[in-house]
């Protein structure tokens, strides 16, 4: 059965030392773990100097948060989907569909807005449910299953709307797309950066100890079973370049209006699933049906439940990117989430998913997201038309597809 990876971000590839711990290691940078991450780097790093420093002025960092954060719950949805060996192209209509229903039930029908978001995500579950059973127990292929539902859905978003927009969407629910928390504790001076919220600041922190603590628990839990592990040095650089990266973006949103509300969600959704792809049985039990289905099936491994669920659970999560663009934009609209499932895709092929599923990373996926935000936001800053966006955009999905097959020709012909 293939298990999650569960190696750090920055991986190395390691000569194991010999017995006794004397022998000589040799380790390079695994690019097939870490070429994403150096990835984003340097072309913050690119963008930023284009811009003259304005891509990571605290103002922008919230700005691409806050704009792409739809596109990064979707993500999320998308990489179980395409680690189990799947596609999901309707995910674009489904965000409409529920935006639409949320502001349907909340505007024309009053609905108190919690029971509304309820409502919401248990119809998203039930289009979830929908696709999944034909693709799990019917056996159809995902790919034309969620193509008819990317037309059904949009068909469905244009009835419920009657082809016009409905809002303004409650003020709750445009706080957790646009809004941000309260300096509860109060603003500190930070010298020539300012004041910042003293919050946040305890918030970046404690992210801070829990990389560290993580990374500690991986590696002593690496070293108990025998396993080659990074050289002290390469570890401690690891943890200081995650902790640095880390407090800078929480110095930046501190500076300009704290953290915000879809950033906590995305934090919490991000760790909520990076625990169940890494340590939950369910979890490995995606990547043994997207590494190799027949050998899952051997293994006692319910495959078509394992199928069902993971498109109930992109239908959950595609009906909160529905609420979170709807509140965004203060109201519902027949042409909400176009293209939207292309961005989901594409991040988590840039993320480092494979093409042939049975690999992939949720934190993966989110880098993903974040640099196609970055691209986007990028271009926008230095002027560039929508055409030539586009093109950089389809010319980074293409290189990182092409990357993850060269790795995996290279990887079968050194064995």
């Amino acid at each position: 059965m293939t298990a999650a990876p569960t190696n750090a971000d920055l991986a190395v590839d390691e000569t194991p030392a010999k017995p006794g711990g004397n022998g000589s290691r040799r380790f390079s940078i695994n690019l097939r773990q870490s070429g994403i991450y150096i990835a984003f780097v340097v072309i913050v790093l690119l963008f930023t100097i284009l811009t003259g420093g304005d891509m990571l002025a605290p103002q922008n960092i919230s700005n691409i948060i806050v704009q792409n954060s739809y596109i990064l719950i979707l993500a999320i949805g998308m990489i179980l989907v395409i680690i189990a060996g799947h596609i999901d192209l309707s995910v674009g209509s489904v965000v409409a569909v529920t935006g639409a229903i949320a502001a349907k039930l909340m505007v024309d029908q009053h609905v108190a807005w919690p029971v509304a978001l309820i409502i919401t995500l248990l119809a998203g579950a039930l289009i979830g449910a929908w696709q999944g059973y034909w693709v799990a127990y019917f056996g159809i292929p995902a790919f034309i299953v969620t193509l008819a539902g990317m037309l059904l859905f949009r068909a469905l978003t244009m009835m419920v709307l009657s082809n016009q927009g409905i809002g303004p969407i409650p003020d709750a629910v445009r706080t957790l797309s646009n809004g941000f928390t309260d300096g509860y504790l109060g603003n500190v001076g930070l010298g020539p950066l300012g004041g910042a919220d003293l919050l946040s600041l305890l918030v970046g922190l404690g992210a801070v100890v829990g990389i560290v603590v993580v990374q500690w628990r991986s590696r002593a839990g690496r070293l108990r079973y025998g396993q080659a592990v990074e050289p002290v040095p390469v570890f401690v650089a690891k943890i200081v370049v995650a902790s640095v990266a880390v407090m800078f973006l929480i110095v930046q949103l501190a500076r300009f209006r704290n953290l915000p509300w879809v950033l906590v969600l995305l934090a919490i959704l991000t760790l909520a699933y990076s625990v169940l792809t890494n340590r939950a049985v369910f979890g490995r039990q995606i990547y043994a049906v997207g590494g190799n289905v027949q050998a899952a099936n051997l293994s006692g491994v319910k495959v078509k439940s394992v199928i069902f669920w993971i498109f109930v659970n992109m239908g959950v999560l595609s009906a909160l990117a529905g609420i979170i663009f709807a509140g965004r934009l203060n109201q519902a609209n027949s042409t909400a989430g176009n293209q939207f499932e292309l961005d989901a895709i594409a991040a988590a092929f840039i993320g480092g998913a494979a093409v042939q599923g049975g690999v992939g990373k949720v934190v993966g996926a989110i880098t993903g997201g974040l640099i196609m935000g970055v691209i986007n936001n990028g271009m926008n800053l230095i002027g560039a038309p929508s055409e030539r966006v586009m093109l950089v955009k389809g010319a980074v999905l293409l290189a990182a597809v092409a990357f993850d097959v060269w790795t995996k020709r290279r990887a079968g012909a050194s064995r």
